[in-house]
């Protein structure tokens, strides 16, 4: 089934006066939200204990956690040594999905740096190709590795790259982040058609099962002339995205993605603005 999520605690969870996230799990599960992303951007420090603490609070409420590897892996690195980190980073927030009872991992694929486009893809995708040697033989080949669109022109990340990097092997799905693609690309989700161009794009060259199951991360962005400058909330009339024709067709086509809000602040209001949304579809 369809499920909808937040990133992280929003405002509103502070200004109630809550202040650690093991209180999140019944936040969350009395308004509705589906899916609790924790995010380890910027390292995996929380210990095992820690970690299957949290994931059982969530699991008793009937939340589900995903998690958010570290925002410096970079698979186009062409030095071994920062290969071999970066797939570390995603090894040890493997560990804490599989910690929190949760199957989900989101992944930031590569920036180019000085290379041309073609020779980092090539780069990135030798290198992906290791990472999944790597999860094999630890056993996280089960989990779904969500390599994500990104949203600013030197990161790679375009919807063509994800799909060529996700379609390698069964357990890499894509993570698409309508406010990073509608960033990079200058406004280009300022149609509904153009959502449909996008999903009928994946379906092309992916298995439908990943398409209809993908991950999905959403928010209004503001960008600029190299993409993403910062996320807004749904308040925002001048940037977009708008939420309300991709809720159109993951109603229409009967897609069960997993839904994550990245609103600057107002995530779990949001969230459940899109929620509403997509179920008054049902008429």
């Amino acid at each position: 089934m369809i499920k909808f999520g937040v990133a992280g605690n929003s405002l509103s969870f502070y200004a109630e006066g809550h202040e650690r996230t093991e209180e999140a799990a019944k936040w969350c599960r009395e308004r509705g939200i589906e899916v609790f992303e924790y995010s380890f951007g910027r390292g995996v420090t929380m210990n095992e204990a820690t970690a299957k603490k949290l994931g059982a609070a969530f699991s008793a409420e009937g939340v589900e956690l995903s998690v958010h590897a570290p925002y410096f892996i970079n698979f186009s690195n062409p030095d071994p040594e920062m290969i071999s980190k970066s797939i570390g980073y995603v090894l040890a927030s493997c560990k804490k999905a599989v910690d929190f009872g949760g199957e989900r991992v989101v992944v930031h694929p590569a920036t180019q740096g000085k290379m041309t486009r073609d020779e980092a893809f090539a780069v990135m995708t030798d290198n992906v190709k290791r990472l999944y040697d790597a999860l094999e033989e630890k056993g996280y080949d089960k989990l779904k590795i969500c390599f994500e669109t990104m949203g600013k022109t030197a990161q790679m990340g375009t919807l063509d790259e994800i799909i060529g990097i996700v379609g390698l092997f069964d357990c890499y799905y894509p993570c698409i982040d309508f406010g990073h693609i509608n960033a990079r690309e200058q406004g280009i989700l300022n149609k509904p058609e153009n959502y449909n161009t996008l999903i009928k794009k994946m379906l092309d060259f992916l298995p439908k099962h990943k398409v209809f199951n993908m991950h999905v991360h959403f928010s209004k962005i503001q960008y600029g002339a190299k993409g993403e400058i910062r996320h807004l909330t749904f308040a925002d009339e001048v940037y977009g995205p708008d939420y309300r024709p991709l809720m159109e067709i993951f109603h229409s086509e009967g897609m069960t993605p997993v839904i994550i809000s990245e609103s600057d602040g107002t995530q779990a209001e949001d969230s459940m603005e899109m929620k509403r949304y997509y179920y008054s579809l049902n008429g």
